[in-house]
């Protein structure tokens, strides 16, 4: 068998191979006995206990975040309604603004003006409640989200499935309920043995599952690409100092701050979509007709 001679580009490859490697095993090796990089895990939302371990009253770090974003929140609102003005100032407006916006973009966008009034109290409740523990991820110092452990998002999907199946029972009765739901109208007789097991199990199952599923998965996410970003940057900048791995934290450092803001971003889309899809189910129990 013929062989090829190796090239000068082939070398320096091998060179710059070697080179890399060893500074990574250096780099490891010296800070071995300081933990090396911290790579985040399920652990991080399973903080250890701070008082009555190992009873149904168990306070950690996540609860004193939520005890905090809830106690926050309610400051906001009880000073905006104490210092209310006929001429709102810059706090008041943007008080004004949060509460309008759950009114008309998502409770009478949805379910029309007379309606939603009935149900605006219930919709901005979850809207700032999830939003308000949502942001605590970002937050320096609490870097966690209070909806990133499923208990709350759980609390909050049963409110919204008990909602609407008592104001659909309500309207329609239980039996007019489940047939407007299980056996919508215009559908080939047939088609119900396949589409009533999926409409029964989209009014037991889907619906709350999608609104605690989809809220936890995203912050989880974010908490995850958030740790790995920052505990990136300080192993290459601090932990790795004078090696040639530096030069990683230029790029892992504007990463990070990036999905910081994405993450806002990503915080206020969560808690319009959980209030959206609640006005949504709930004006679907109201209908006559799905």
């Amino acid at each position: 068998m013929r062989r090829t001679r190796a090239g000068p580009n082939d070398h320096l490859g091998v060179l710059l191979s070697t080179h890399a490697t060893s500074v990574i095993l250096a780099a490891t090796e010296g800070h071995e006995g300081e933990g090396g990089f911290h790579t985040p895990s399920i652990s991080d939302f399973f903080p250890s206990a701070i008082l009555f371990e190992g009873t149904i009253f168990q306070i950690d770090r996540l609860w004193i975040i939520r005890i905090i974003a809830t106690l926050v929140l309610l400051s906001i609102f009880v000073i905006a309604a104490r210092r209310a003005k006929v001429v709102p100032g810059r706090f008041q407006a943007g008080v004004e603004f949060l509460l309008s916006f759950v009114r008309v973009q998502i409770g009478e966008e949805i379910m029309g003006k007379e309606r939603s009034r009935r149900f605006v109290p219930m919709l901005t409740t979850i809207f700032l409640s999830i939003l308000a523990f949502n942001l605590t991820g970002v937050i320096p110092g609490l870097n966690l989200a209070g909806t990133s452990r499923i208990g709350l998002p759980l609390v909050l999907a049963l409110w919204v499935f008990v909602t609407y199946w008592a104001v659909g029972i309500r309207k329609h009765g239980l039996g007019g309920y489940l047939r407007a739901n299980l056996f919508p109208p215009g559908v080939p007789w047939p088609i119900y043995f396949i589409l009533t097991p999926i409409e029964l199990l989209q009014l037991l199952i889907i619906r709350p599952g999608s609104l605690m599923v989809r809220l936890v998965a995203n912050m989880v996410a974010g908490h995850i690409i958030l740790v790995l970003c920052f505990a990136a940057t300080q192993f290459f900048v601090v932990d790795s100092a004078g090696t040639g791995l530096m030069i990683f934290g230029a790029l892992t450092l504007p990463a990070g701050i990036f999905m910081t803001l994405f993450e806002v971003l990503v915080a206020f889309l969560q808690a319009y979509i959980f209030a959206l899809l609640a006005a949504a189910y709930i004006n679907m129990s109201l209908e006559e007709e799905h």
